[in-house]
């Protein structure tokens, strides 16, 4: 596809460029309905700042983890370059689960120092996450990253930024799962702006919902260095587990809810 492209000697990936694109599209969206909600912005701008910064650290955190059985190489390094390169590739990378938990834990700290309604601001984070993600997909298949098995009527990449993705047919998995969260982004966005159903539980649908269509879409996926368990890749079995916890969060809020009306 598109990897990027050089301005002035410097490399800019395609990736970063829908990224940034997703940030400057759905965080401003959070932000509007939290003030809508409360009548301020500067408190939710915050909140996805440490986001960010939680995102950063656990995308990458996670793909050392994929990557963990190359971590002693970083003991025995040559010198400090060579050190550098080894720690580069070993935590280079990034997962998507790994940057969703960190931005979860870092904007809730931010949120409860910041003394905010823990509800609303779930609420406000949820469809920005799905409609970021999707434009981050958008990203993977520009780039060549992420990509699918091999099948006949799929997309050939040429010139992926992962070597191993091109010259064969694949499917556009990276387009199904951006479609999906795009989807996804529509139906909680839906559930914000015009109903006052599920108040305080949209995250929660999200991130009930989104495991699920992860969980499948992970056997479409060709990138096998990802690291896998039981015959399940890292990101299936985050995906139970994020799943289950979001279901009981549901059941015990739905319980408490009963509880406070009687």
């Amino acid at each position: 596809m598109f990897p990027g492209f050089e301005i002035f000697g410097h490399f800019i990936g395609t990736y970063m460029i829908c990224a940034l694109v997703g940030i400057f599209t759905a965080c401003p969206l959070g932000v509007y309905y939290f003030k809508r909600f409360t009548g301020e912005d500067v408190p939710m701008i915050f909140v996805f700042l440490f986001s960010s910064i939680g995102v950063f650290i656990g995308m990458h955190l996670l793909y050392g983890v994929t990557m963990a059985k190359y971590i002693p190489q970083l003991f025995t390094p040559r010198n400090f370059v060579n050190f550098w390169q080894r720690f580069a590739a070993i935590f280079g990378g990034s997962v998507f689960y790994g940057g969703l938990l960190g931005g979860l834990a870092a904007g809730g700290i931010s949120a409860r120092v910041q003394k905010l309604p823990a509800d609303i601001v779930t609420d406000c984070a949820a469809p920005t996450i799905a409609l970021l993600h999707g434009f981050a997909r958008i990203g993977c298949f520009m780039g060549g990253c992420c990509y699918g098995i091999e099948w006949e009527h799929g997309i050939t990449f040429t010139n992926a930024l992962v070597a191993s993705a091109n010259g064969v047919p694949r499917v556009p998995v990276q387009l199904i799962e951006a479609g999906f969260e795009f989807a996804l982004f529509v139906l909680i966005w839906f559930l914000l702006a015009r109903t006052n159903r599920l108040r305080g539980r949209l995250l929660a649908l999200y991130l009930l919902i989104y495991p699920v269509g992860r969980f499948f879409l992970e056997f479409l996926r060709g990138d096998d260095y990802r690291g896998f368990l039981f015959g399940l890749s890292t990101s299936q079995i985050i995906s139970i587990l994020v799943f289950a916890g979001s279901a009981v969060f549901l059941i015990v809020k739905r319980q408490l809810d009963r509880n406070s009306t009687l």
